[in-house]
């Protein structure tokens, strides 16, 4: 099968298009067509060699954890899925083996939930990541009607989600963004301030008794100004700065794989209650330029891979 792999740490220039061995499948888990997946920043960390202490991998590796598709064989132990279903998955499995960047992809039913019929495969394949990352650091941080939370980059694939869910919770959402994102915010339901030097100030007007929660999903500016936003007793929760625990005593999130949570955000995408962005689509043979898209840490929403189509 073709799918897209790295034999050494470096720039995207690194991903090429190969031909790979089918999957094999254990007892829990199932093969799955692979009809798109979507792109993530931890996914051209991960090329990078950032992450080589905290996950083991060996060469060559297939990249991807986010998948949508169509189940062509199950193991001995899936009950809940049966071959021709349409799923999506948050496909992350201890090590580097395996990733959907590939015509198919061996996935555990842990990780899986059924597609709903409302939901695009490029929509399903944008949602893994990024929507569990979203539910999960919203509900760490105990977000609930009546409070002020502050999102940083509430444009981004997780942020667009976490300030939707935090909407629906009943919350007062301020999100930061680039002023040409400003729209886009709105849109989600959040009140947009610019980031950047007038950050602090701007925050303060938006909220002068403080933010009731703080949801850093960038880094830098989202934990280091922590101290200067939080209300009397607030919580910062971040994807990408420990201190936002060992300093502030708040949360570190590390996504993971939870079949029931994203079958909830399945259906809430497919009721019309959290809406998905797609920046752009890129067939599998341009993975790298879905890589340097992702890299410039611009991009409004996700950017999807597809692969095969689902017929």
């Amino acid at each position: 099968m073709k799918a897209i792999t790295y034999t050494e740490f470096g720039g995207a220039d690194v991903l090429t298009l190969t031909d790979v061995e089918e999957p094999h499948i254990g007892p829990d888990t199932m093969v799955v067509k692979v009809v798109a997946s979507g792109v993530n920043p931890v996914d051209f960390k991960i090329r990078e060699g950032y992450l080589a202490g905290l996950i083991d991998g060996a060469f060559p590796i297939v990249p991807g954890w986010d998948v949508a598709g169509v189940v062509t064989q199950v193991g001995l132990d899936t009950p809940e899925f049966q071959v021709g279903d349409e799923i999506l998955a948050y496909a992350r499995q201890d090590s580097l083996v395996g990733g959907t960047l590939a015509e198919f992809a061996a996935v555990p039913v842990r990780t899986a939930t059924h597609k709903p019929a409302g939901l695009s495969f490029e929509q399903a394949a944008a949602l893994p990541l990024a929507g569990l990352t979203a539910l999960q650091s919203v509900r760490r941080s105990g977000v609930r009607a009546g409070q002020t939370v502050l999102v940083h980059a509430a444009a981004g694939g997780v942020g667009s989600i976490a300030v939707q869910l935090a909407v629906h919770a009943g919350a007062r959402v301020v999100g930061t963004a680039s002023p040409r994102n400003h729209d886009f915010v709105r849109s989600l339901g959040a009140e947009p301030i610019e980031y950047g030097d007038g950050l602090v100030a701007a925050a303060r007007d938006a909220a002068p008794g403080g933010f009731d929660v703080i949801l850093d999903y960038v880094g830098g500016q989202g934990v280091e100004t922590a101290a200067e936003l939080l209300a009397p007793d607030g919580v910062v929760t971040s994807i990408t700065d420990a201190r936002a625990r060992t300093e502030h005593g708040g949360h570190y999130v590390w996504v993971r794989p939870d079949a029931a949570q994203l079958a909830e955000l399945a259906q809430l995408v497919a009721d019309g209650v959290v809406r998905v962005e797609i920046a752009e689509t890129f067939p599998l043979e341009r993975a790298a330029d879905a890589h340097r898209a992702v890299e410039t840490g611009h991009v409004r929403g996700k950017v999807v891979i597809t692969v095969v189509d689902p017929a």
